[in-house]
C-alpha cells in the first residue's frame, strides 16, 4: 500500500523557506521581487526539458510525472507484520500441507508474495523459485533506475543551463557598456539563471533521485526477506527457526522501536 511521504514536501518547503528568508532578511519584501525573472526561468526550465527530450525517448519522458510522484510516496512495508504473516503461513503449511495455502494467497494484496507462494505450491524447485524471484527484483531495479535517471539527468542539466543563461546575459551586458549605470542590474539578472539552475538541481531533482534510490534499496532488501520466508515455508522449516531467520533482517533500531511500542501497549 502506498502512503504519502511527508518528508519530501517538508524538505522542499523548508528549502524554499530558507532561500526566501535569506533574501527577505537582507532586502525586504520589495527586494525579493528582484529575484524573480521570467526569461531566466524559461531559459532554465526550457533548456532542461529540451535536453531531456534529446536524451530520452518519448516513452520514457511520459513517465516523468509518475517518477516525481513516486518521490512523494512510499510503500508501507511493515517487516514485523511480514514476519508474522510468514510464521502463520508456515504453521498452516506444516499442519495441512502447501496446497492449503492457496486460499490464503488469494487474500494477499502483495503480488510478489503471492507469486512466490504460488510457485512453491506448484512444486517448483526452491533454486528455481529463488531464480525467478530474483529476476523480478532485477527487473524492478532496472525500471527504477530508468525512471530515476530522468531526475539525475535533469539535475545535471539544470546548473549547465543556468550557466548558459548567465552567459547570454553577460553577452547582452557587454554589448551595452555605454551605460555604466545599467551594468549592475543586468549582471544581477544574468546571475539569476545560475541561481535557478542550482536551486532546481539541489532542492528538487538530485534530492528526489536520491530519495528514489533509497526507496529502491529498501524495497530490494524487503523482497529478499520475502524470498527467505517463501523458501522457509516451502521447505517446511520450523516456524520458530523461520522467525529467528527473518528477524535478522530487522535492524537493531527497528527492534528497539518495536519493543518500545510493545511496552507502551502493555502499560
Amino acid at each position: 500500500m502506498k502512503r504519502l511521504d511527508l518528508l519530501t514536501p517538508i524538505g522542499i518547503i523548508g528549502g524554499l523557506a530558507v532561500f526566501i528568508f535569506g533574501v527577505i532578511s537582507e532586502t525586504g519584501l520589495n527586494g525579493f521581487v528582484q529575484f524573480i525573472d521570467i526569461s531566466s526561468i524559461i531559459i532554465v526550465l526550457g533548456g532542461v526539458i529540451a535536453a531531456l527530450f534529446i536524451s530520452f525517448p518519448l516513452k520514457e519522458m511520459k513517465k516523468m510525472f509518475v517518477v516525481i510522484k513516486q518521490a512523494f510516496s512510499h510503500d508501507d512495508y511493515n517487516l514485523r507484520e511480514l514476519i508474522e504473516l510468514f510464521i502463520r503461513l508456515s504453521e498452516k503449511a506444516r499442519r495441512e500441507g502447501l496446497l492449503s495455502l492457496e486460499a490464503e494467497v488469494e487474500q494477499l494484496d502483495d503480488k510478489f508474495i503471492k507469486k512466490g507462494i504460488l510457485l512453491a505450491i506448484d512444486g517448483i524447485e526452491p533454486d528455481v523459485v529463488i531464480e525467478i524471484m530474483n529476476a523480478d527484483i532485477a527487473a524492478m531495479e532496472e525500471r527504477h533506475r530508468k525512471g530515476r535517471s530522468l531526475l539525475e539527468r535533469a539535475g545535471e542539466f539544470a546548473p549547465a543551463w543556468g550557466m548558459i543563461g548567465t552567459l547570454i546575459g553577460l553577452v547582452l551586458m557587454l554589448n551595452d557598456l555605454n551605460e555604466p549605470s545599467s551594468l549592475g542590474p543586468k549582471m544581477a539578472i544574468a546571475l539569476l539563471t545560475t541561481l535557478y539552475g542550482s536551486l532546481l538541481a539541489n532542492l528538487f531533482f538530485n534530492p528526489m533521485a536520491a530519495k528514489l534510490e533509497e526507496k529502491t534499496e529498501k524495497e530490494v532488501f524487503t523482497k529478499q526477506m520475502i524470498i527467505e520466508g517463501i523458501i522457509g515455508i516451502q521447505s517446511g522449516q520450523n516456524p520458530k527457526l523461520l522467525s529467528e531467520k527473518l528477524t535478522a533482517f530487522i535492524s537493531e533500531q527497528n527492534k528497539n522501536e518495536d519493543d518500545t511500542q510493545i511496552e507502551k501497549k502493555g502499560a
